[in-house]
Formats: structure tokens, C-alpha cells, sequence
């Protein structure tokens, strides 16, 4: 990069050019440095646009290709041959297994009772035995004789 100027540097550079170009056309130099200086600034502002807009102009390319990209994928003759494509059977799912069956609990070991002792049975509630197949019969009503 270019090296700083302090003040001390820019009065030596003012001294020398008020003493080498002279106090009439010193006025004159500074406007052309001015005009220098806007040039190389517009120039500057000129390229990074330009850059800019290359930048820019290579995303929208690459968003018109990916659009593109997408409308080939999805055009409609892909949409109504995904609509027309026959639902699955259960033929179609015949070589799927079945989840494993689940083993049933394996009964809890009995106590050893001391020696000496008899094993005490633990007696379970009993459930009262009901026949659910069945429906109840209620008992027909008692029929009144005529007199």
C-alpha cells in the first residue's frame, strides 16, 4: 500500500512545489491534480461496478439454470405420469417382514424357604369367572292370568 503522509511530509512537498512550478502556476497544478484525482476515482467507481454488475449477471445465470433445471423436472407430463402410477397392493408389500412376536413374561422364580420351614404360597386374588361370550339372559316377566 502507499506509505502515510503526515503534515510534516505534505508542508515539505508544498515548499518544494511553490519553489520548483512558482507561485503563478501553482494554482493551475493543483486544479490539474484535482481533475487527476477525480479521474482515477471515477475510474475506480467505474470498474467496481462493472464488477458488480459481472457479479450479478453470473448469479442470475445461474438462477435462470437452476429454474430452468426445475421446470424440466417438474413439467406436467411428469406430474400426470406420478398421478397415473396404480397405488400399491398388499402383493407389493408381501416381501416386507413382520415385526418380531413380543415373548410372553417368563414366570418369577419361587422363594426357597429356610430348612425346617414350609414354602409359603402366596395366594393371587381371584378373578371372578365370567362368561363373555355369552350375553345374560334376563328372566322373562311372570305372565298374569286372565280371569
Amino acid at each position: 500500500m502507499f506509505p502515510s503522509l503526515g503534515w510534516t511530509e505534505m508542508l515539505v512537498i508544498a515548499v518544494l512545489a511553490l519553489v520548483v512550478v512558482g507561485p503563478k502556476e501553482l494554482p493551475l497544478l493543483f486544479r490539474k491534480i484535482g481533475r487527476f484525482t477525480a479521474k482515477l476515482r471515477g475510474m475506480a467507481q467505474e470498474f467496481r461496478t462493472g464488477f458488480d454488475e459481472l457479479a450479478r449477471q453470473a448469479e442470475l445465470d445461474e438462477l435462470k439454470r437452476e429454474v430452468e433445471s426445475l421446470r424440466r423436472a417438474t413439467s406436467l407430463q411428469d406430474i400426470t405420469r406420478e398421478l397415473n402410477k396404480p397405488l400399491p397392493t398388499l402383493e407389493d408389500y408381501a416381501g416386507v417382514k413382520s415385526p418380531p412376536a413380543i415373548p410372553a413374561p417368563s414366570p418369577a422364580p419361587a422363594l426357597e424357604a429356610p430348612e425346617g420351614e414350609a414354602p409359603k404360597a402366596e395366594a393371587a386374588p381371584e378373578a371372578p369367572e365370567e362368561n363373555l361370550t355369552e350375553a345374560p339372559v334376563e328372566p322373562a316377566p311372570a305372565q298374569r292370568s286372565a280371569s
